[in-house]
């Protein structure tokens, strides 16, 4: 798109379907590497990417060519068809439907950075769901308690 200037700063957050904790420190980076040649395939820019073993935060500079719902679904699919193809699981590995995407200001970028880059700490103090339940609210965004978070039975 000729002439077209933009700064587009998203954070996409998703985890594993039952919020089973699948994702192992053995061989996360390897997963993270292949998440961000999926981003910078896309045409994207990866700017942080970390997570825990139930889930991911993944940090964009976005172009307005893509769509966003795209590039999660196309992360997601691949992503999981890696997992699955390396053996990474005893167990078939696949995320859960939906994902968050909080969007952030040029000046926040080195707050949500380091934010991402500390999961390890953070999640110390406060679970996965109480960290998800905090962005929905500090953003505004409505949602139904029925369909927030998929959990194993």
């Amino acid at each position: 798109m000729a002439d077209t200037y933009s700064q587009i700063y998203i954070q996409i957050v998703f985890s594993v379907k039952f919020r089973k904790a699948l994702i192992h420190e053995s061989w996360e980076e390897e997963l993270y590497k292949y998440i961000t040649g999926i981003v910078q395939n896309k045409g994207q820019k990866l700017i942080a990417i970390n997570g825990m073993p139930d889930h991911i935060h993944i940090f964009i500079g976005m172009k307005p060519n893509c769509s966003l719902s795209d590039l999660v679904r196309e992360i997601k699919k691949s992503s999981n068809s890696f997992i699955n193809e390396k053996q990474f699981t005893e167990i078939p590995f696949y995320w859960q439907e939906g994902f968050g995407a909080f969007s952030y200001g040029f000046s926040q970028i080195d707050n949500v950075v380091q934010y991402i880059k500390n999961q390890k700490n953070h999640h110390h103090k406060k679970t996965f769901q109480e960290e998800y339940l905090e962005y929905l609210k500090k953003f505004e965004i409505e949602y139904n308690d029925d369909f927030l978070f998929e959990w194993f039975d």
